[in-house]
């Protein structure tokens, strides 16, 4: 097969097959293009023909670059997923992926905004026009249910049942029941009411929020509603959509939620991945301690 082909079929596989994220599949066809893109310009065989020392070379080439561990380590799952799929449907006999060992990333603890700065953070938007009732109550439900960006912009109106004061979350197959606090059940019932409808385009349109044309929000979209709202509070923090959901946990943490139930509520399959937000409240105190101890 040519590259072309290559690249179309592996993209079928993800979608049919593997029913793969929007998210994953543009992330495995991003980095199996720039493999392409390599081995074209650095005179090197095609996809299909790229043996151990290609990748390897690869590899090193993407680390000469300044590519992070975890970025490298995303990329070679990519290539190992991809040269899997051409083994499996007879196109190479040995897989040229074998030597590819991930260096383990760093890891990092989440960034999250103090209470305060989540405040700060939710008074920004103003009520004076459609765009600040939507924005505050994006705003108030992501900080409210620590949800994905992903799920926020997925919501429909029928997800929403007010008067019971929560949401229903469907995620990877998985469907999750959330609760939402008075302020941001208050948000949401001013845009639901009288908002929304003025600004959707199609009577029948099913999504919760919805851009200046009328259709669902985008990812990019919800970024850059962020990143001004953090411009505009001067919050020096980086501040991405994952930044509430981590304060989300990490404040219930703080006030004495059951790590069980922040799992389930952040929808985690595994408990570790919850069990980070308990490492990050403790370094909070050790180095609230380290500060405010005369003798330390």
């Amino acid at each position: 097969m040519s590259d072309d082909v290559c690249l179309a079929e592996f993209e079928k596989y993800l979608t049919d097959v593997k029913k793969s994220s929007a998210n994953t599949l543009a992330s495995y066809m991003r980095d199996i293009r720039q493999l392409e893109g390599y081995l074209s310009s650095h005179g090197r065989p095609g996809l299909e023909e790229a043996g151990e020392d290609d990748l390897a070379a690869y590899t090193a080439w993407m680390k000469g670059n300044g590519k992070s561990a975890a970025t490298v380590a995303r990329c070679i799952a990519s290539l190992k997923c991809f040269y899997t799929f051409l083994q499996n449907e007879g196109e190479i006999d040995e897989l040229p992926t074998t030597k590819l060992v991930p260096e383990k990333a760093a890891h990092k603890l989440p960034q999250i905004l103090t209470s305060k700065e989540v405040e700060l953070l939710l008074e920004q938007p103003e009520c004076t026009d459609m765009k600040g009732y939507r924005d505050r109550a994006m705003l108030e439900l992501l900080y409210a249910t620590g949800i994905r960006v992903s799920e926020l912009i997925g919501l429909n109106v029928s997800d929403l049942n007010l008067a019971a004061g929560i949401i229903r979350c469907s995620s990877k197959g998985k469907e999750r029941i959330i609760p939402l606090y008075p302020a941001a059940v208050k948000a949401l019932s001013e845009y639901v009411e009288f908002i929304r409808p003025q600004m959707i385009a199609e009577p029948d349109e099913p999504s919760l929020f919805v851009n200046v044309s009328g259709e669902r929000m985008s990812r990019q979209g919800f970024w850059k509603i962020i990143k001004s709202y953090q411009a505009k509070a001067h919050i020096e923090k980086t501040i991405t959509p994952h930044t509430l959901r981590h304060s989300f946990a990490a404040h219930l943490l703080e006030n004495g939620a059951d790590l069980h139930a922040i799992q389930e509520m952040l929808g985690h399959a595994d408990i570790s991945s919850t069990q980070v937000y308990s490492h990050l409240v403790k370094k909070q105190l050790k180095d609230i301690y380290n500060k405010a101890h005369p003798r330390a």
